[in-house]
């Protein structure tokens, strides 16, 4: 597995050009931002991060995985080990369409401490974290990090 191996570049072939993700931390992002995302997540892991995966299966047409991420937090320091369900959907070979699905109630109370304990399941919390990982991702796509 590419991102297992924190391997950026074989993890961002993995994608369409037209390739959509959609998961709670990011929200919806197409195309280039897909790829541009897993090569930020990579670079900026440090080496501090471990994937594990099980549940493995694909078709022609669709698939899904098991996988867990273990890192800490950047901003907090905080270790987190976030459980995420994937959905994939293919077409000639790549991935058009990727849902991750995970508790983010959880992840925030792990990433963010009592912050996250208490306003983790507020749509204000997750619009917050959002626009923090949707602006790193535009500091990472103008050359910055």
């Amino acid at each position: 597995m590419a991102f297992a191996s924190e391997d950026a570049e074989a993890m961002a072939g993995c994608y369409a050009d037209v390739a959509v993700f959609d998961d709670p931390a990011f929200g919806r992002l197409n195309n280039g931002r897909v790829r541009n995302m897993w090569r930020m997540l990579i670079k900026n892991s440090g080496g501090n991060l471990k994937i594990t995966h099980s549940d493995v299966w694909a078709d022609d047409w669709k698939g899904g995985a098991k996988w867990v991420a273990e890192y800490t937090f950047s901003k907090t320091g905080r270790k987190v080990v976030n459980r995420i369900d994937a959905q994939f959907e293919f077409k000639d070979g790549k991935i058009i369409h990727h849902v991750d699905h995970f508790d983010f109630w959880k992840w925030s109370r792990q990433a963010l401490g009592l912050v996250g304990l208490l306003l983790g399941w507020t749509l204000f919390l997750q619009n917050k974290v959002r626009q923090q990982a949707l602006a790193s991702l535009n500091r990472f796509e103008q050359g910055g990090n």
